[in-house]
């Protein structure tokens, strides 16, 4: 007998090889039914492994996250099941789960394929799925994997062969289609009630652009009709709440071949929106004891050389910059942290001045492959909100719980309520990605899990997503649609101190070595006001809003007054503009709103004879007539309301 533990604190005994799906016929047929694979002892696995020992067991269904991920991994086989029955040939790539849906690269040879075709395959999937295949697990050896893969002519197979030790290698079958694959899946097809293929789009293999260039088809799956319907809808509304299309709408941002892929331009509108935000910014960092610096867009490559950047990511950045001494290397700033690490050095520091705060909006660059581009959350040049906090090791978790209360300020006041937490340690089995000894990255994994805790944060612990240098506190939000975005990030580094031979002086008149917190809640300034844009629509908050007010006359003969009216409102510090136009009041109104204006302001005769103003609110109309004082105190009184006040 072995004895599983369950999620509830429950612990019961069992036959030793029983499997998790038997597990669940014990609790009830209903749960058996909505078993999808377990969790076993922290790993996935299939409903049907064998369990030998004592262990930790989770049932999981549609509603876990692991088990949407293994439903959907399930269903890039019963798609590559479809496509090799369609297309003949066919050889395939990787076909991973993603956050919403699956893909798999295909190389469809000389066959054609469009957009035309996902009908068909998507019948065929549905064909398939109502056969109940069920997903069989077969261990194999490497010489026989290679000899299957090498008489379907399967080269991108064999490749990843190449990497997998022997004894370690499985394909999973179901119905007509075997497919290398470590697992897990679910029991069978018939869990798979709806499909829907989303997209299709180029993708070199392996990321390399120097290898062949795959079809990659985007696609995704749900256990009922209903759930895809809903889908599809939230699709249609993130279409209409697209950032590019709102920023292009709105007048906030535009992209130029000239000027350079992933290089965004800021058009006024945009510019006071980020200015909006910056200033809301630099105003909580002033409260809570930050210093303000700046440094340069372009650094000797020997400071990254020293920090450790350069050995990590200096092939796939930009090239170094070479200038007439040849000597010198320059590289464009793709991180502030070693810049912020000379400043620290700029004079001898006492545990007395420490923690020291330096912050800088600082604009870094960094290449990103063009396919990899998209609108503001894919860029090559960005700003970051960033700050370093050189402190002493005691400080270490004061300072990390500060700034936790930092980032979930900026959460609230810019209308993100639904967060988590995700801890981001060292991967378990490959400690050669990271820097340093395991008692400093022990110190500083211990120092976030527990912070976190002190905080009450709902928290997930990933292995293997830390930075080279210390692990993580990175923030998810959900946004309007209930997409997942990940923001803010709070870092603990022991690394780079060392790199630059920080000290401070100690209270024993000794040398000691600072740690250093890296924080940035907003993460990169386009990519949270992508985010933001999308999650709003558009539709900002009074005090973020780039035009708050129009200021729409009736025609000619009130313009003077319009102006007049305006003038009041901007030493009021309420921005916006006067619709001059000699057009009608209808199209004025109706391009304002289009425009996602907060309010209008409309004179005419009566407004100028009486010295008042009508008022229309966007999306609850005419407010009616009021002097201009009573404006600006409902103005006023609504940007207070807002989490944003002062």
């Amino acid at each position: 007998m072995i004895k599983i533990s369950f999620p509830d604190g429950q612990v019961r005994e069992f036959e030793q090889g029983i499997t998790p799906m038997d597990v669940a016929l014990s609790i009830s047929e209903g749960l058996a039914r909505n078993v999808l694979a377990a969790k076993l002892d922290g790993e996935v696995v299939d409903a049907n492994a064998a369990i030998s020992g004592d262990a930790t067991l989770q049932l999981l269904t549609w509603n876990d996250t692991e088990g949407k991920k293994t439903f959907w991994h399930s269903s890039a086989h019963l798609m590559a099941e479809a496509i090799e029955a369609l297309f003949p040939g066919t050889k395939f790539g990787i076909g991973p789960a993603i956050e919403n849906g699956f893909y798999y690269d295909i190389d469809l040879g000389d066959q054609e394929f469009g957009s035309d075709d996902f009908k068909t395959i998507e019948d065929k999937m549905v064909e398939l799925a109502r056969q109940k295949s069920a997903y069989a697990r077969k261990s194999v050896a490497k010489a026989d994997a290679i000899a299957y893969f090498k008489e379907k002519n399967d080269e991108y197979k064999l490749e990843l062969l190449e990497g997998l030790e022997d004894g370690k290698i499985t394909f999973y079958t179901q119905g007509n289609f075997t497919d290398l694959c470590r697992g897990p899946h679910i029991p069978s097809t018939g869990f798979i009630k709806s499909v829907k293929l989303l997209s299709v789009a180029g993708a070199y293999w392996r990321g390399d652009e120097k290898r062949k260039q795959m079809t990659r088809i985007y696609a995704i799956t749900f256990p009922k009709a209903k759930e895809l319907e809903d889908y599809l809808f939230l699709l249609e509304e993130a279409k209409r709440r697209d950032h590019r299309k709102l920023g292009k709408e709105l007048e906030l941002f535009a992209f130029s071949e000239k000027v350079g892929m992933g290089l965004p331009l800021w058009l006024p509108k945009g510019t006071i929106l980020r200015e909006r935000l910056e200033n809301f910014l630099k105003r909580a960092q002033v409260r809570a004891g930050y210093s303000p610096v700046v440094t340069p867009h372009i650094a000797s490559k020997e400071l990254y050389v020293t920090s450790g950047h350069y050995a990590k990511y200096g092939k796939d950045s930009f090239q170094p910059i070479r200038t007439p001494d040849e000597n010198e290397e320059y590289l464009l700033k793709p991180m502030n942290c070693p810049h912020h690490c000379e400043i620290y050095k700029t004079k001898p520091r006492s545990y007395k001045d420490l923690p020291l705060r330096l912050a800088e909006f600082g604009t870094v660059y960094r290449y990103e492959q063009s396919g990899e581009l998209h609108g503001l959350t894919r860029v090559r040049g960005f700003t970051q909100d960033d700050a370093h906090i050189f402190c002493r090791p005691d400080q270490v978790e004061e300072e990390f719980m500060k700034v936790i209360d930092l980032v979930l300020y900026v959460f609230k006041a810019l209308g993100f309520s639904e967060y988590s937490a995700q801890v981001s340690l060292r991967d378990r089995e490959n400690r050669e990605k990271y820097i340093g000894n395991d008692e400093d990255w022990d110190r500083a994994e211990n120092a976030i899990i527990h912070s976190a805790a002190e905080k009450g944060l709902p928290t997930e612990v990933v292995y293997g997503e830390a930075a080279f240098y210390g692990p993580k506190l990175d923030f998810m939000v959900r946004d309007a649609l209930g997409r997942k975005w990940q923001l803010g990030t709070i870092q603990v580094d022991y690394q780079l101190p060392q790199r630059f031979e920080l000290e401070f002086t100690g209270s024993d008149n000794l040398k000691h070595r600072p740690v250093m917190i890296h924080r940035a809640p907003f993460g990169s300034l386009e990519r949270f006001i992508a985010i933001l844009i999308e999650n709003t629509a558009g539709n900002f908050p009074l005090w973020l809003s780039p035009d708050q007010l129009a200021v729409l006359p009736i025609s000619e003969k009130y313009e003077d007054y319009a102006n007049e009216i305006y003038l009041r409102l901007q030493e009021g510090d309420l921005r916006g503009y006067v619709d001059h136009r000699n057009e009608k009041m209808g199209r004025k109104i109706r391009d304002a709103e289009v425009g996602k204006v907060p309010f209008m302001i409309i004179v005419g005769e009566k407004e100028q004879a009486d010295g008042m103003v009508s008022i229309r609110k966007k999306g609850e109309g005419d407010l009616g007539m009021m002097t201009l004082d009573a404006f600006m105190a409902l103005a006023g009184e609504e940007i207070n309301q807002q989490s944003y006040s002062n």
